[in-house]
């Protein structure tokens, strides 16, 4: 059934809303994907809360311009477009699952990204699918800590075990000085 122009009207508005509040954005080319494999990308990344959906490309164009989004690039929006709202402050897991996909289903592409209300390039997605999560880094950074606690604790303790080994060992010589005497 084909929408009436108010009907594109108010489905532009309602995603332009979305496009506000999103902190990122991935579109993808997906043509030629079955729908099992579009299945499997949404999937995958329901749990780092984004969304996938096919729009199509006057309707996005229009709601960029509603959003005040600009700069977009006119080959980024020919043909039917695969939207991927990330509505989390994360944009590396998304593009982690992209990346993945990608060349496991050959016909899923990046055309473009919008991270942080700056585009990025295929090529800009691919690097930042490449960094490491802001869990891996949060990780890292306990990791750290730890070791930095753990490290001058560890030093100012050396001196007192070092103390008791060396009484140990006197007495353990003194034992063996002591049985081989009698």
């Amino acid at each position: 059934m084909k929408l009436t122009k108010q009907q594109k009207i108010e489905s532009s508005k309602v995603l332009a809303e979305k496009l506000k509040t999103a902190p990122h954005l991935f579109f993808t080319e997906f043509q030629g994907m079955k729908f099992v494999e579009l299945d499997e990308l949404r999937s995958q990344l329901k749990p780092l809360k984004c969304r996938h959906a096919v729009v199509k490309s006057s309707l996005i164009r229009y709601a960029l311009k509603t959003a005040g989004i600009d700069g977009v690039d006119p080959k980024m929006l020919k043909g039917p477009v695969g939207l991927i709202v990330a509505d989390n402050d994360d944009p590396v897991s998304p593009a982690k699952v992209i990346a993945a996909l990608g060349k496991k289903f050959p016909h899923l592409k990046v055309r473009a990204g919008y991270v942080s209300q700056k585009w990025m390039t295929p090529a800009d997605c691919s690097n930042l699918s490449k960094l490491p999560s802001k869990q891996e880094l949060m990780g890292k950074i306990v990791g750290l800590l730890y070791t930095l606690v753990s490290q001058p604790l560890a030093v100012a303790q050396a001196p007192t075990r070092d103390a008791v080994l060396v009484v140990k060992a006197l007495e353990n010589k003194l034992k063996e000085s002591g049985a081989a005497a009698a």
